[in-house]
């Protein structure tokens, strides 16, 4: 989950005039840089000693709660930025860094309410977005885990039914449609009774049945040049990878390179305006890590759908969220042209 520095956007009212009568102040915008480069220390003393002048200032107050809950003091943050909220209710940020503690206590209930309450003072704050949609899939998981114990050791039928399905197709033989067997030799004709020789003559030995025919091997069909849905999908699942150890690496050009030329940009920006906001945020970062887990694709013909949890860190932030990629062949090279996240 993501916390981080006020929004850079008009705010109403009280906010409004507290916002601009402190946005000539180079300082915080210090602070915001020892905080990238993980200077908490250094950070700590200058919000300190800007708090003594200016103890009302929500950045300075937002400041030194993300300080102590980087520092390990959950507490003295949760009161921070519980204070913050009070004395100023239109901002969100407040709110949605108090969802993060409560999130990482497990108190999934109180960080949905305050989420909720980010959310009525800005909807269209993404990254409340992005939170709630996390601590909705907490949620979920925790009344489908209680859901089981009280239902013991009896599932609902159909939930049975597939794990049933799945131990079957898991524990069984193969079945014999998989490989076509080679036709099996027919039987040998038994022997016909031979009438006895004169004793002078050795008998003649019995006709030998003809030898059993050893069974052919398994017609087996040669490995096919043509890709197959499971070659397209480790191909995909390569590319997906590549492309979040391109961004950890802040390597534009492989990052960049990613993308299709006809990838759907956020907002209609023009790809030249998109290519340089993500510059801008990527490169302005001095340390980013983005790990994969979950990743699920699907491949249909020349496209592609990859469906991951995304692990996002980048100096004082943390963001884990949903994320979906799609891609589409091109040439022997699979390329992003659309990107969504909370899906």
């Amino acid at each position: 989950m993501k916390y981080g520095p006020l929004l850079s956007r008009p705010l109403l009212g009280l906010a409004l005039a507290v916002w601009l009568g402190f946005a000539h102040a180079n300082d915080t915008g210090d602070i915001g840089q020892l905080l990238r480069e993980g200077k908490l220390a250094e950070a700590q003393a200058r919000v300190d000693r800007l708090l003594a002048a200016r103890p009302r200032d929500p950045q300075l107050r937002l400041y030194k709660g993300v300080i102590q809950r980087e520092t390990g003091r959950t507490n003295e943050a949760l009161a921070t930025f519980s204070k913050l909220s009070e004395d100023h209710p239109e901002l969100p940020e407040p709110y949605n860094n108090m969802a993060v503690i409560y999130a990482a206590q497990g108190q999934y209930d109180k960080a949905r309410m305050v989420l909720e309450k980010a959310l009525r003072t800005h909807p269209s704050y993404a990254t409340a977005h992005d939170n709630l949609a996390d601590v909705y899939a907490r949620l979920a998981s925790q009344a489908y885990s209680k859901a089981l114990q009280l239902e013991g050791s009896a599932p609902t039928p159909a939930r049975l039914a597939l794990i049933r399905d799945l131990g079957q197709l898991n524990g069984a033989p193969r079945p014999a449609t998989i490989v076509a067997a080679a036709p099996s030799a027919p039987p040998a004709a038994a022997p016909t009774a031979v009438a006895p020789k004169p004793a002078a003559v050795p008998a003649a030995p019995a006709p030998v049945a003809a030898a059993p025919v050893k069974p052919a091997a398994p017609v087996t069909t040669p490995p096919s040049t043509a890709a197959t849905p499971a070659d397209g999908a480790r191909e995909v699942e390569q590319t997906v990878r590549a492309w979040a150890q391109a961004w950890s690496d802040r390597d534009m050009s492989r990052y960049l390179a990613a993308y299709d030329a006809a990838f759907e940009t956020p907002g209609r920006q023009s790809r030249s305006a998109w290519e340089q906001e993500r510059r801008a945020r990527i490169l302005g970062k001095a340390r980013i890590t983005v790990q994969l887990m979950d990743l699920q694709i699907t491949v249909q013909g020349q496209r592609a759908v990859a469906k991951f949890r995304q692990d996002y860190k980048a100096d004082t932030l943390a963001v884990l969220s949903r994320k979906t990629l799609e891609l589409v062949r091109t040439g022997n090279r699979w390329l992003i042209v659309k990107e969504s996240s909370g899906g």
